[in-house]
């Protein structure tokens, strides 16, 4: 059965049975029906490792939609946009300002170049250019949470935060990228597995243009939390039977990190449990 499953369920009965409820306290996010305060039941400090070489971390409880969420993730690391009409999904709406940006947030912060001793980068260059030259480099990194821009932020970056590490394992030809992925904030039933997969989709094209195969995705969440209006959806979702995690693949013919498209990712045999539809949004 999918190993994402299997994190999934453990980590949020973790949240349930040993996490800190935040209600009473002053909280920024309300709920975009009635604009009352969104609280939440929290835990600090939540470590979950994927190997990516033995299946790719999809849910299987119930569907993550993996188009769209890589359609996401090559707006904002390949398109380096912060305009939503950019954006094939409507999920940033609400960040939005009557010209479709999102402000100084996101892709905008990948595609600001910076002076290196080898030249003028952004840092998704930067990262590539290492990963070609360095790979053994302990520098290969992007950080999204510049705070000279935070007030131009329409939203401040919840994942803010990829931390590359090249390994070599005895008698492979090839060197294997793991990856670290830092976030602040998780909302655990809207956007936990549609953030791992992503940036599992991101670990599984750079190792493509790099010429390196998969390793492990480690995603460390600073603050993962389960709004008051989501546990139920949350205690039904984690009684699901579990199914295989699909297979997922990207078109093998793609060696530029800027010629992908949402095309290039190809899902089968996805076998999951009913959508939850219409979760209440806090925002």
């Amino acid at each position: 059965m999918s190993y994402a499953d299997k994190v999934f369920k453990g980590m949020c009965r973790d949240i349930l049975d040993n996490g800190v409820s935040t209600e009473g306290e002053k909280v920024r996010p309300v709920w975009e029906d009635t604009n009352e305060s969104a609280y939440t039941i929290k835990k600090f400090g939540v470590v979950n490792r994927y190997d990516l070489r033995k299946e790719f971390p999809a849910l299987t409880l119930r569907r993550t939609a993996l188009k769209n969420a890589f359609d996401e993730l090559l707006w904002i690391w390949q398109k380096k946009s912060n305009n939503v009409h950019d954006l094939n999904s409507h999920i940033w709406d609400a960040w939005a300002d009557e010209d479709g940006s999102i402000g100084k947030a996101y892709g905008y912060q990948l595609g600001v170049k910076h002076q290196y001793k080898e030249g003028e980068m952004d840092q998704v260059d930067r990262v590539i250019y290492d990963l070609k030259n360095n790979p053994y480099s302990r520098r290969i990194m992007t950080n999204i949470y510049v705070h000279q821009d935070l007030h131009e932020m329409n939203l401040y970056p919840c994942a803010y935060s990829m931390t590359f590490n090249v390994t070599q394992k005895k008698g492979e030809d090839k060197l294997t990228l793991n990856a670290i992925l830092n976030q602040r904030s998780n909302d655990v039933l809207t956007a936990n597995n549609w953030n791992v997969a992503q940036y599992a989709l991101l670990v599984h094209m750079l190792a493509q243009v790099c010429d390196m195969y998969v390793g492990e995705l480690v995603h460390v969440i600073a603050d993962a939390h389960i709004y008051d209006r989501h546990i139920p959806l949350i205690e039904e979702l984690i009684t699901r039977e579990e199914h295989p995690a699909p297979k997922v693949w990207l078109n093998p013919e793609k060696k530029d990190f800027y010629e992908f498209t949402v095309d290039d990712l190809h899902v089968v045999d996805y076998v999951t449990g009913p959508q939850i539809k219409h979760i209440p949004v806090a925002v």
